[in-house]
């Protein structure tokens, strides 16, 4: 490096400083903003939890929440099956769904970079070698050369050339009004609403990994109640056919005990192909084939899920369901967007300025006075744009007024989600009591019927229906516990519960701007964010 390039690196050096200082000066002048102040939509929902009947056996009174809210409360926690909490464990890692959740989140937070890097210059390293050829007579006036071109040639005309490299910036908008600002705010909250998207997406998929297996627990045990039943029936059936052939049982007592078997076989066809869909209906959801070393689990009435979830008040939901943060950081950036429209009306000030060398001679570029610089600021102030900023700023309007009304709708469905879910836990072990009792009154019958039919005081015939109303109570009473348990996860997942093993409490989660490397994402992702109003 000769001394005239050394010079050079020197002056840009100080220059890019100084430009850098510039921008950065004229950039503190756009710190205003033309958004709507930001207020929060008030819920479309009571106050209160509803009451009544069904909800007597619920403990949904509005009192202060005993212990941990659900939000709080980690799967792990609620799911106490080892082989439930890796089945879980397994869907978080491989299910299709949570892994859009996450690059949803990835995709978004580049669209934030991208949005957010227009409010810097872009500044590029340029180097030009410009030719040109002139007809005889023309004199050169262009402005580019900077009166450095050389020209040869002779009486056709005459070929200029021209040499330039430096470093500058084009077309850098100064953020006067917030244009640029509300942008960059819209994409941010649409970044912090595919966080929630995803925390959102992983409670559902915990819930339905939960609801699945414990539907396979449920048939799994209607698969054993059939196959006692086809047992029991199958001995009743052979004991009526020796009774057949010893001329003391009739043959409609026959054709009635082998049409009983005959039931009893195809429920068994039924519910051997129920369990085997469950499971594909697991490994659909785990997003990986079922392992084979899977811990052992507990049975359908031996699962403990937590009953005393508590629902606190209406308004927690705000604060504790990922899907109505979502929805709420949609509509503050369309509240963001609004701001952007409202700037367009104004007038734009843009920058495009360089330094650097130039010489009409290569060899010249970094020689004592070949120095070059532009400066060209522009002013651009709308007059007439038929319409097209008028109708902008009216579509921002309406756009935020369809997320009101999502975000109303977002509240009141969760409202639904839990008042459904408190009516099951008040009714459903009442239901679970009566139909135990029928189930045992109906074990009963068919005992004493059986009983009868061999003193031969009863024909087969009530023997039959005894057998028949205890099967369907056993049936319906396996259907009820797994409609309690479900409604359990339902509530769990209505109030917000956490998808990870415990909820962070990241204070960092707070902050107006993304993470800028993988581990502070990931935190983020885990701790999601209040609303930024």
């Amino acid at each position: 490096m000769n001394q005239a390039e050394a010079t050079f690196n020197d002056r840009r050096a100080s220059i890019t400083v100084a430009i850098g200082a510039g921008i950065a000066l004229l950039a503190g002048i756009g710190g205003c903003t033309l958004e709507p102040r930001y207020q929060r939509p008030a819920a479309a929902v009571t106050q209160q939890w509803p009451d009544g009947p069904a909800f007597a056996g619920a403990d949904a009174s509005n009192d202060t929440a005993p212990a941990a809210a659900s939000a709080d409360i980690g799967w792990r926690e609620f799911f106490t099956d080892a082989r439930l909490q890796k089945l879980i464990e397994l869907t978080l890692q491989h299910n299709p769904d949570a892994r859009v959740a996450a690059l949803n989140i990835a995709a978004a937070r580049a669209q934030y970079q991208i949005q957010r890097a227009d409010l810097f210059p872009s500044i590029a390293a340029t180097g030009v070698d410009q030719v040109q050829k002139y007809p005889a007579g023309v004199i050169n006036t262009s402005g580019s050369s900077g009166g450095a071109g050389g020209s040869v040639g002779g009486g056709s005309g005459s070929i200029t050339r021209f040499y330039n490299v430096g470093i500058g910036f084009t077309s850098y908008e100064i953020d006067l009004f917030g244009r640029i600002r509300s942008l960059d705010r819209q994409k941010l909250q649409q970044y912090f609403g595919y966080i929630e998207t995803r925390r959102s997406t992983q409670i559902s998929l915990v819930a339905e990994v939960a609801n699945a297996y414990l539907s396979l627990l449920a048939d799994q045990e209607l698969l054993r109640i059939t196959q006692d039943t086809l047992s029991s029936q199958q001995g009743s059936y052979d004991l009526t056919k020796m009774s057949y052939d010893g001329g003391i049982a009739t043959a409609l007592d026959l054709r009635q005990a082998e049409t009983s078997v005959d039931t009893a076989r195809a429920n068994l066809a039924q519910y051997t192909r129920q369990v085997a869909q469950d499971q594909n209906a697991l490994v659909l959801l785990l997003g990986t084939p079922l392992p084979a070393d899977l811990p052992p689990g507990a049975g359908l009435d031996e699962q403990q899920l937590l009953a005393d979830l508590a629902p606190g008040l209406p308004s927690d939901l705000l604060m504790r369901r990922p899907d109505v943060l979502a929805a709420e950081h949609n509509l503050i950036a369309a509240n963001a967007n609004i701001g952007a429209a409202r700037a367009a009306f104004f007038p734009s000030v843009t920058l495009t300025g360089s330094y650097g060398t130039a010489s009409s001679q290569l060899s010249g570029l970094f020689d004592h006075g070949s120095t070059a610089w532009t400066f060209s600021p522009q002013i651009s102030v709308p007059i007439f744009t038929a319409g097209a900023n008028i109708a902008s700023l009216d579509l921002a309007k309406i756009e935020k007024n369809i997320t009101i009304a999502q975000y109303e709708q977002t509240i009141q469905t969760a409202f639904r989600e839990v008042a459904d879910a408190l009516a099951g836990r008040g009714t459903l072990d009442s239901q679970i009591a009566a139909d135990q009792a029928l189930v045992e009154a109906t074990g009963a019958s068919y005992k004493l019927s059986d009983m009868r039919f061999r003193g031969g005081v009863d024909n087969y015939l009530s023997v039959l229906d005894s057998q028949r109303s205890l099967y369907t109570a056993q049936q319906t009473l396996v259907g009820v516990k797994l409609a309690r348990l479900q409604n359990l996860v339902t509530l769990y997942k209505a109030l917000g519960g956490g998808w990870s093993e415990h909820t962070p409490q990241n204070a960092a989660a707070t902050s107006s701007s993304p993470p800028v490397n993988a581990a502070d994402t990931a935190a983020l992702i885990e701790a999601a964010p209040p609303p930024q109003p």
